[in-house]
């Protein structure tokens, strides 16, 4: 076993690793313990190693967890933006061979060791999964972390799914909240328009977050919408929202699983809710969905997929995973190509698909830059491992859907002869300027 350097030693061991990783052409910006600095300015983002082992912690083993966790016990801390950190990390895992991983890795084996981790904060869920209150308990993990947070980094409608946007949004800046903002309204119409909706037309929007969507289609489409949650925090906003837009007569949040609900409706929007089912549930989430929608009914569903054809990511059995760790347990994902197999499977007939992977990339770096710029609030507000949970979440996730390692897809399926437009011009959003939030 190589033996481990002292403090000094360890800082001149260090800055030979940078060195090395700048001379393979992958630039790592790095602050040490001593207050050295050594890497470029213009990185966009500096990692700064409060000990001598920091490095070491940080990337031996290579996994999410692992860098993960190292930040979380500030070990490990960045400067400037956290996606562009993500990416630098990402680009020293790709660019080594082999040879050079074994090298780097008997190098960062030199570096004293870590003091033992912590794992403090880890969501331990109990009993058979996804069973009603075990689900309960995953949603409200993650829905429930209080408001605050979700308010100093979503839109301002509170909308946590996957925005939309227009080409002419392409080089807007993201720290612009006016861009993100027009981009979530322009997502909400497209659902809306995508599931053709007609006053008097009843909705159930299964994972209804804060009523945004249910506003949305009540107010500008003059439909009845249920929407149905677990999350407390949820359920309680979306009801105050409601009220305060008088549409209580139109639109109902009620706390329950979508297994309660036994109406039947003339359009469903299932926005982000997919991917809290659970893998081997998916044939019965979208049954269940088919029985609750009247003959000629519609379906959206939105949700997030793996990028690669074969891959199951399955949340509730991934122990090396820091998103299934801390943020989104019991979750998993599947290709889209399984997902549109068991939307059929169902009953439903396919008549649209969408891939939406660009939006979210680009959706999550406005989310990042707006928890960066809130980031003492949001610190006051939840505490510094929330935080820091919630910054390496959004960044990590950002730059799985850039390298397409994740997607994200509308799925508008039918129950029946459904009638709906023959063409897509209905859906030319890009035409349509935008939806007046007047009184939100």
């Amino acid at each position: 076993m190589p033996f481990s350097l002292e403090p000094d030693e360890a800082a001149e061991a260090v800055v030979a690793l940078q060195q090395r990783f700048a001379a393979a052409g992958i630039e790592l910006p790095l602050r040490l313990w001593d207050g050295r600095s050594v890497g470029p300015d213009d990185a966009g983002f500096r990692l700064v190693l409060h000990e001598p082992w920091s490095l070491r912690a940080l990337l031996v083993p290579p996994t999410d967890l692992q860098v993960g966790e190292t930040y979380l016990r500030d070990a490990v801390d960045v400067e400037g933006s956290m996606v562009a950190a993500v990416e630098g990390l990402v680009r020293l895992r790709d660019g080594l061979t082999g040879a050079g991983r074994r090298a780097l890795a008997s190098l960062l084996l030199r570096l004293p060791r870590p003091p033992r981790r912590e794992r403090d904060g880890r969501v331990v869920l109990r009993g058979r999964r996804h069973t009603q209150r075990r689900d309960a308990a995953a949603v409200q993990h993650h829905y429930d972390a209080g408001d605050e947070l979700y308010r100093r980094f979503l839109d301002r409608d509170l909308v946590y799914s996957c925005a939309y946007f227009a080409d002419a949004d392409r080089d807007a800046p993201v720290t612009d909240p006016t861009v993100l903002d027009r981009a979530q309204q322009r997502k909400l119409e497209l659902v809306c328009r995508k599931l053709h909706l007609h006053p008097g037309e009843r909705l159930l929007d299964v994972g209804c977050g804060w009523g945004s969507l249910a506003l949305h289609a009540a107010r500008h489409h003059g439909v009845a919408v249920l929407g149905v949650t677990l999350s407390e925090n949820q359920a309680a906003t979306a009801r105050a929202r409601v009220a305060e837009a008088g549409l209580t007569d139109r639109v109902s949040i009620e706390l329950c699983d979508y297994r309660d609900v036994t109406d039947r409706f003339d359009a469903i929007a299932s926005i982000g809710m997919v991917e809290h089912v659970g893998a081997v549930q998916l044939d019965r989430y979208f049954a269940h969905l088919h029985d609750r929608l009247e003959d000629g009914g519609r379906l959206l569903n939105h949700g997030i997929t793996t990028g690669q054809r074969d891959v199951v990511r399955d949340l509730s059995r991934d122990r090396d995973s820091f998103i299934a760790r801390y943020v989104f347990p019991d979750g998993a994902l599947v290709p889209a190509h399984r997902m549109v197999q068991h939307v059929e499977r169902a009953g439903f007939e396919l008549r649209d698909v969408e891939q939406l992977r660009p939006h979210y990339a680009r959706t999550l770096r406005h989310w990042v830059a707006n928890l960066e710029a809130a980031y003492d609030e949001v610190r006051d507000a939840v505490g510094e491992r929330t935080a820091r949970v919630w910054r390496a979440y959004l960044a990590g996730s950002a730059i799985g859907f850039e390298r397409a390692d994740l997607g994200v897809i509308q799925i508008l399926a039918t129950r029946g002869g459904a009638e709906v437009p023959l063409d897509r011009a209905h859906l030319a959003l890009q035409n349509v300027a935008e939806v007046d939030t007047a009184g939100r």
